[in-house]
């Protein structure tokens, strides 16, 4: 008995010395990225669907969030912004949304280009001049006083798509235009040189929130802009 209790452990040893010599592996860090399980739990959290987004646009966003969150692109990359223009100018289509704290921020009313539509924004453009929205993601710049009181730089990211913004002029801020007494008179809401314009009463609230390097992401479901992006 004594033997064959020696010999258990004289097979044992070899074994026990092999495991204690694999080399440990570091733990893996996670990355700020979210999974697609994870987006319908957020979108669900959100009850972004109360308030006219849809799941299939919340996704595009986030799927391109996450590309220039991982890229090391957004340095505010705790603030995902998305103007829906497939909805009525006359609906409240843009969405400001903590993405650490799951807390939809602010979801108010943004006009698009002249040149872009009545109601519905329909035409986009990326040329100067066109008085037309440009559709895509953006990176949120720095905030200045201009002709319309305080406003915040956008940088286009996307090229052929919205990368002449800067040079254009797109910037966010206020407008009078854009109230729901005009909607009243004019039955929708105004319209910009192609700027993504707020109500004057929250744009230094929006802006506190998304300025100096957050995404920025304007969306409609346009074939040549479906095909050509490489964001989301």
């Amino acid at each position: 008995m004594e033997y064959t209790s020696f010999k258990k452990r004289f097979l044992t040893l070899p074994f026990l010395l092999l495991f204690l010599s694999l080399p440990s592996f570091p733990k893996i860090k996670k990355d700020k990225i979210i999974v697609i399980s994870d987006k319908e739990r957020l979108y669900n959290q959100l009850h972004l669907l109360e308030v006219g987004l849809t799941q299939v646009i919340f996704d595009k966003a986030v799927a391109g969030w996450n590309v220039l969150s991982t890229q090391k692109l957004l340095t505010n990359s705790r603030i995902l912004s998305i103007v829906d223009f497939s909805q009525s100018s006359n609906t409240k289509r843009l969405y400001v949304i903590d993405m650490d704290k799951k807390i939809l921020l602010m979801n108010t009313y943004v006009a698009h280009g002249r040149n872009s539509g009545g109601e519905f924004a329909t035409n986009f453009g990326n040329k100067e001049n066109s008085f037309k929205s440009s559709l895509g993601f953006y990176i949120t710049g720095k905030t200045y006083q201009g002709n319309h009181g305080l406003s915040m730089r956008l940088r286009g990211i996307e090229k052929g798509i919205n990368d002449q913004a800067e040079q254009r002029g797109i910037v966010i801020h206020g407008a009078p235009y854009v109230s729901e007494k005009l909607i009243k008179q004019c039955g929708r809401l105004g319209r910009s040189q192609g700027c993504p314009a707020v109500p004057e009463e929250l744009c230094q609230q929006i802006i506190s929130y998304i300025k100096e390097g957050s995404c920025f992401y304007m969306y409609y479901p346009d074939e040549n802009y479906l095909m050509n992006t490489l964001i989301g």
